[in-house]
């Protein structure tokens, strides 16, 4: 199927990866196809607020990664690896042959793995709020750490909710968000999630990143500290870089003004390079 495919708005379907795993996915839209992949331990509800910016310019290609939403849920280990294949499988059972990819948070690790490992079948490639993981990548403080495991759940939802949004946009805005992980997930999949997350590296992979490449990260991102954007942006070659002021790690939702043309704009000049 080439990149133009248009379809109408459709409900979770499946496709199911070499291993066997049933991976849920939602096609939308029309235009040529955008890839969105969330964050850690998040479904494709990730993207609620914000996907229909995307329409009638793209159609939107969401998943539930497995272990989330209607996905399986093996008790195996994932990857970020695994992740990208089983992005590979939903391409491959729609005939989409390439397409753009956007990834945020950990969505942004699979991406690194999409374009480097499947680079025929990636596009353009927007990788925001994200990192290279392993020893080159700039880690969240110890602060930040502390504010998460605390004991007390709505503690550390709090201080994640602190961490994606700025106060004012919380004070306006009491919910409910999608950005604080997918509440059904059993928790051999969170653990296997937070693994996957924690062993990424993509370093020696990213100067084989050849997908036109836009960074994108929020100046006050504390969750994966800004300095991740630089490192990334002089990894890929001839990756572009995009400071949001005073957004935190949700930047794609609070700040959607901006950023959403941001990529948008992005995309349609890559394609005429």
């Amino acid at each position: 199927m080439s990149d133009s495919r248009a379809t109408s708005e459709e409900p979770t379907t499946h496709a199911t990866a070499p291993d066997g795993t049933r991976i849920a996915y939602q096609f939308r839209g029309q235009g040529a196809p955008l890839v969105l992949l969330a964050g850690q331990a998040n479904n494709h509800h990730w993207w609620d607020v914000v996907r229909g910016d995307f329409h009638p310019a793209r159609s939107t290609l969401t998943f539930d990664y497995r272990g989330t939403g209607d996905s399986d849920k093996p008790d195996t280990p994932y990857s970020t690896e695994l992740f990208a294949q089983d992005v590979i499988a939903v391409l491959d059972e729609l005939g989409i042959d390439r397409a753009d990819v956007y990834g945020t948070s950990m969505g942004g690790r699979v991406a690194q793995q999409l374009a480097a490992r499947h680079p025929q079948r990636v596009g353009a490639l927007v990788l925001g709020c994200t990192s290279p993981g392993g020893p080159h990548s700039v880690d969240r403080g110890n602060n930040v750490r502390r504010a998460l495991a605390q004991p007390r759940p709505g503690a550390a939802r709090q201080a994640l909710l602190e961490l994606m949004y700025t106060p004012q946009w919380l004070a306006s805005r009491p919910g409910p968000h999608h950005t604080l992980g997918d509440p059904g997930m059993p928790a051999h999949a969170r653990r296997h999630h937070l693994t996957a997350s924690n062993l990424h590296d993509a370093w020696d992979l990213l100067p084989d990143i050849s997908a036109p490449t836009l960074v994108i990260h929020g100046t006050e991102d504390l969750l994966n500290p800004t300095a991740n954007a630089f490192v990334l942006a002089d990894r890929i070659p001839n990756a572009r870089l995009h400071l949001i002021p005073e957004a935190r790690h949700a930047y794609f939702e609070e700040f959607r003004t901006h950023a959403g043309p941001l990529v948008l704009d992005f995309l349609t000049t890559a394609h005429k390079l």
